[in-house]
């Protein structure tokens, strides 16, 4: 397997290793700054490939924060080893996750974040938007650079394959493909208004946990994401 890493917003990286098992990326996005973040961390078994590559940007010791989008082994499973690899590094999550799962699972204290949350880096600011069951997970979050309005997306627009690292039109023809495939994303009350709130940011990336990146009209790409997931609301059958 081979790793990459591309700029996709100022000192905003996108590590992406493509599984072939998988047939499609895995994606990790580093924030350069006073105190670095890194949002995802890869499964175990990718962590000699992920860590090798943020040591192309910065010394792994320096990273401060470790974000996720939910509590997945391909969001978090490597997360022990980061905080090994990083003696001053904190997991930061959803309080709600940091107590029903990462206040265990993690080998240090999480610094629990609430929704609308800020987190100052030094020269980027990350803001906490909790977005339960959306596309999946009780506990599900993003993350929203403020400073180049980029939304680290987690799960939101997962696509196949092994495409372009940075794309200029809408994700939505290749989620749509995904989202008929595996159905990966909950559909209750919260999802369509979750979505729009998203849109009201008028992020201008957005970084995909499994796919490329986006840049562009993201208010416009989360608006026709939520009227997909109103159109397969109204098709789901009614429960019996």
């Amino acid at each position: 397997m081979n790793t990459t890493t591309t700029e996709i917003a100022d000192d905003i990286f996108r590590i992406s290793t493509f599984v072939p098992d998988a047939g499609m990326s895995f994606n990790q996005i580093l924030i350069k700054a006073d105190e670095p973040l890194l949002f995802h961390t890869g499964m175990r078994a990718l962590f000699p490939l992920v860590s090798d590559a943020v040591t192309r940007h910065l010394p792994l010791e320096s990273l401060r924060w470790i974000g996720f989008g939910h509590v997945e082994a391909d969001e978090c499973g490597s997360l022990n080893q980061w905080l090994d690899a990083a003696p001053d590094a904190q997991a930061t999550f959803g309080g709600l996750g940091c107590m029903v799962s990462v206040n265990d699972l993690a080998d240090r204290p999480p610094h629990p974040l609430d929704n609308g949350d800020v987190i100052d880096l030094g020269g980027k600011r990350v803001r906490y938007l909790a977005t339960p069951h959306v596309p999946h997970g009780w506990e599900a979050g993003v993350l929203f650079e403020e400073t180049t309005s980029t939304l680290l997306c987690g799960d939101l627009f997962t696509q196949l394959g092994d495409g372009p690292t940075v794309r200029t039109e809408s994700p939505m023809e290749a989620t749509v493909v995904a989202e008929d495939m595996f159905g990966y994303s909950c559909l209750s009350r919260s999802t369509v208004p979750t979505v729009e709130r998203l849109a009201d940011l008028s992020p201008t990336t957005l970084a995909l946990m499994h796919g490329p990146s986006h840049t562009g009209d993201g208010a416009q790409w989360l608006r026709e994401l939520a009227a997909d997931y109103r159109r397969r609301a109204d098709l789901a059958p009614a429960p019996a």
